[in-house]
């Protein structure tokens, strides 16, 4: 709930999250008209047009940056996460809230220029920009302006005074299907993974993992996201692990990063090869949380890690009925959230709601994708579930460790100030 022509946009290190969000990206033509938030007058969007005037009115500002006009599929998650700030600006009430909507462009020169005008309009807090480049553009803007950045980038580079993001990060997603794999008695790993900047840091994360957690990693092999590209490692990965198999040491467990660019491709390779998946359990990332994982017969069984699916159903059915009867993108979430978060703490005095002590707090916040600790090093602590994939579907096998008591907002955010 977390690759195409978008997940290259992200320059491959945001693969993993936006592997499921193309799952869904038949929606991405609904617009803003009709639906429950008719008429509805909580909270203020201002977007582009017009918004001089806007941004005169009194208020707490808050900005959202996001790649509205990129070049393929990215425009359309960014649309889409549109549409969930709003559904999350109307869902909650606070009239002096204004949620000023900018187009970052998909490209540095366009988020620099997107938040010089948010900071010019008076945001007191910037939401957004989705891609690295984009984040690493905006931040010494923010800065100086002494606003904080609340980015849906997965890249952790970028995070950092007063950067932080709300994203779910490539080691926290290996560590946790990892260590839920060596807890049920998988001790020898394999892997398959993409010859990307993302398989790179998919890559360490998973040694990083497998030596936490005392397993032995068996074997790794990389491949090109094509079906020819993916032949040759396959048939080598499959040789390594019959001859551990000879020699007394079998495979497993096989990690298989990846989301619906890679994986209808990988599943007949797993099949033709004779992967007896019964014996050896295929685990992956979080980009396998995407609807029809399951009709593969290969991955029906394997775990990956995914926030507890309960918050996102409730909030699927209500975008779709908001947007038109179509399922949001997985990441949409985050944008929902992230303005949630900034609502409910707009409530207190200019310059003391979105503090670094505020964004921070111990008790964290819990939204749609569940418990989220922003920490001071601009990282999320997040609480994963570990999930079973099903012909259809996928169920909870492991459900999210109560790491921190996170704060729920609900209908009445401004309780929790």
């Amino acid at each position: 709930m977390r690759f195409g022509a978008a997940a290259r946009a992200w320059r491959g290190v945001v693969r993993s999250l936006l592997a499921p969000a193309l799952a869904g990206m038949a929606m991405a033509g609904c617009a803003l008209t009709g639906g429950p938030l008719s008429g509805l007058t909580t909270g203020a969007l201002t977007e582009e047009e017009g918004q001089s005037a806007a941004g005169k009115r009194a208020g707490v500002k808050v900005a959202l940056l996001l790649p509205l006009t990129a070049p393929g599929q990215t425009a359309f998650i960014a649309k889409a996460m549109k549409q969930a700030g709003e559904l999350a600006l109307f869902e909650y009430d606070n009239p002096s809230f204004q949620l000023l909507v900018k187009d970052d462009k998909g490209t540095p020169d366009g988020a620099r220029a997107a938040a010089e005008q948010a900071v010019k309009e008076g945001a007191e807090l910037i939401l957004g920009p989705l891609l690295a480049p984009s984040v690493k553009a905006v931040a010494p803007i923010a800065r100086q302006a002494n606003i904080p950045v609340i980015a849906f980038s997965n890249d952790r580079q970028v995070a950092g005074q007063g950067v932080y993001l709300l994203s779910f990060l490539v080691e926290q997603e290996v560590d946790r299907v990892v260590a839920y794999a060596v807890a049920q008695g998988r001790h020898r790993f394999a892997a398959l993974i993409p010859d990307d900047s993302y398989g790179q840091l998919t890559q360490s994360a998973f040694v990083a993992a497998v030596s936490k957690h005392q397993g032995t990693v068996v074997a790794i092999e990389r491949y090109h996201a094509r079906v020819n590209g993916m032949l040759e490692p396959t048939k080598r990965l499959v040789e390594t692990i019959q001859q551990a198999e000879a020699e007394g040491g079998p495979v497993d467990a096989v990690f298989l990063p990846g989301g619906p660019e890679t994986l209808p491709n990988v599943g007949p390779l797993i099949a033709y090869n004779q992967i007896d998946t019964r014996r050896i359990k295929l685990i992956g990332s979080g980009g396998w949380d995407y609807a029809n994982l399951g009709r593969d017969a290969a991955f029906v069984g394997g775990w990956f890690p995914a926030p507890d699916p309960r918050g996102w159903r409730g909030f699927a059915e209500r975008f779709a009925k908001t947007y038109g009867g179509t399922a949001p993108p997985r990441i949409a979430s985050l944008a929902y959230d992230a303005v949630s978060i900034a609502i409910g703490l707009s409530k207190g005095p200019r310059g003391s709601r979105f503090t670094a002590e505020n964004l921070t707090r111990a008790s964290g916040f819990t939204g749609i994708d569940g418990p989220v600790r922003l920490l001071p090093d601009g990282t999320a602590e997040r609480g994963l579930a570990v999930l079973e994939v099903q012909s259809f579907g996928a169920r909870v096998v492991d459900p999210p460790a109560a790491v921190f008591g996170a704060t729920r907002y609900s209908a009445a955010p401004a309780s929790l100030n």
